[in-house]
């Protein structure tokens, strides 16, 4: 059968027939979107301009902020869209773009976060080499590390995932374009190459876990020499809102993942879609800032600066 997808495109997930619940869908992806940007906006905007939050562990939360922004705006303004104008459709060229940027955001946000548990590792188990190891160029060579690591697997899993013929229905239940749902869509035997794209994003997929591990065992393990409790909480106080961040990340894409796939689009479908997609990048500057006491000084000390004097962008000093 010919590749009816590339003339024609795909038909997204619509959310209700009634216009009242599409209305509020779209009102819901807005409050999503704009406490989304709000929140990650300010956290970089604390990071850049506040002096005391010059260092590698804010400097890689500002980076997990840009994709997070990257990532909401990649998924949210085409649903809001869609329930808006009750346009279902979107271009195989745009399918194509929101698979690419979404997987690629996705990979370098984990990779991210296991560089940022590295991080942790280096400044509890081995503080009095901290400077040396997390110099400015060895945290830009990590952090570009992560990003080079979500293109390349952003790139193969686009580039198998379109050289597949799609034919026949060309519904995509979900309101974004996924790669697992795509792949329902294809009219070949494609098991070959799914199995190549399994393996490889499990095995990224594994190596960064593995490293998150190891570094909160070895963190676990130097916490627990601490003579007193309150070095002890304090120590590990620092890593609270990377665990709570890693946590849903990996808890949300592996229940998105393993949970049984039906050919017939449900509440849960919508829900996970959601939860896995666009909950993660929304909670991750909310629990930076309420945990990261650095942060919240860096974010009053801004909003005075932007409410109560007359220079409203200053670099913050102490």
């Amino acid at each position: 059968m010919p590749n009816q997808s590339s003339e024609s495109g795909f038909i997204l997930l619509k959310f209700s027939d009634a216009q009242e619940v599409q209305i509020l869908y779209f009102v819901m992806f807005l409050v999503i979107y704009l406490t989304a940007l709000m929140g990650n906006f300010l956290i970089i905007t604390a990071v850049v301009l506040d002096r005391n939050l010059h260092n590698p562990m804010h400097f890689f939360l500002m980076n997990l902020s840009i994709l997070d922004i990257g990532t909401i705006c990649v998924i949210i303004p085409k649903a809001m869209v869609n329930c808006l104008l009750s346009i279902r459709t979107i271009s195989y060229v745009g399918c194509a773009t929101q698979v690419f940027f979404f997987v690629f955001l996705a990979g370098a946000d984990f990779a991210l976060l296991t560089v940022m548990a590295y991080d942790r590792y280096v400044a509890i188990c081995k503080p009095l080499h901290y400077e040396m190891i997390m110099n400015k160029r060895a945290c830009v060579q990590m952090a570009s590390s992560a990003w080079v690591a979500g293109v390349l697997n952003s790139i193969m899993h686009t580039w198998n995932l379109f050289s597949f013929t799609f034919c026949g229905d060309n519904v995509v239940d979900l309101f974004f374009c996924e790669v697992p749902q795509l792949l329902k869509l294809s009219c070949l035997d494609t098991y070959i190459k799914e199995l190549c794209m399994i393996l490889f994003s499990f095995c990224l997929i594994l190596s960064c876990f593995i490293l998150i591990v190891a570094s909160y065992i070895q963190i676990l393990c130097a916490v627990l020499r601490i003579p007193s409790e309150q070095g002890r909480h304090k120590a590990f106080s620092t890593c609270i809102p990377h665990l709570i961040v890693v946590s849903l990340f990996v808890f949300s894409v592996t229940f998105a993942y393993l949970k049984p796939s039906s050919h017939i689009p449900s509440v849960l479908d919508l829900i996970v879609g959601v939860i896995y997609s666009v909950v993660p990048p929304t909670m991750n500057p909310i629990i930076y800032s309420m945990r990261n006491k650095e942060i919240l000084a860096g974010l009053r000390k801004l909003a005075h600066c932007l409410f109560f004097t007359e220079h409203h962008l200053p670099i913050l000093h102490r």
